[in-house]
C-alpha cells in the first residue's frame, strides 16, 4: 500500500511533536495498534481460508490511515470524521 503525500507530512509533524509529550503519543499508538491488530487477525484468517479481503476490510484499514492523521497531525484534517469510537462501531459491522 502507497502512502500518499497526506500520510507522510502526517507522519513528519507526528515526529515534530513527539518529543513534546511522548506519554501521550504512545497512548494514541497503542489505540491504532489494537485496531491493526484486529484487522491482522481477521485478514490473516481470510488468507488462511483462501478468500479474499472485503471492500469493507480494505476500507477499515484505510480508516485507520486516517486515524493517525487525526490523532498525531489534526492540522491536516480527514476527508470525514474517524475516531477510535467510530472504527469500533465499524468493526461491529463488519464482523
Amino acid at each position: 500500500m502507497a502512502a500518499p503525500p497526506i500520510y507522510l507530512k502526517a507522519m513528519t509533524l507526528r515526529l515534530e511533536k513527539y518529543s513534546s509529550n511522548p506519554a501521550r503519543d504512545a497512548a494514541r499508538e497503542a489505540d491504532i495498534q489494537e485496531l491493526e491488530q484486529m484487522w491482522q487477525e481477521k485478514t490473516d484468517g481470510l488468507a488462511k481460508q483462501g478468500q479474499p479481503v472485503s471492500d469493507g476490510l480494505a476500507a477499515f484499514k484505510w480508516m485507520i490511515e486516517e486515524l493517525r492523521v487525526s490523532l498525531f497531525a489534526q492540522e491536516l484534517k480527514t476527508p470525514y470524521p474517524v475516531s477510535v469510537k467510530r472504527l469500533l462501531k465499524m468493526w461491529e459491522i463488519l464482523l
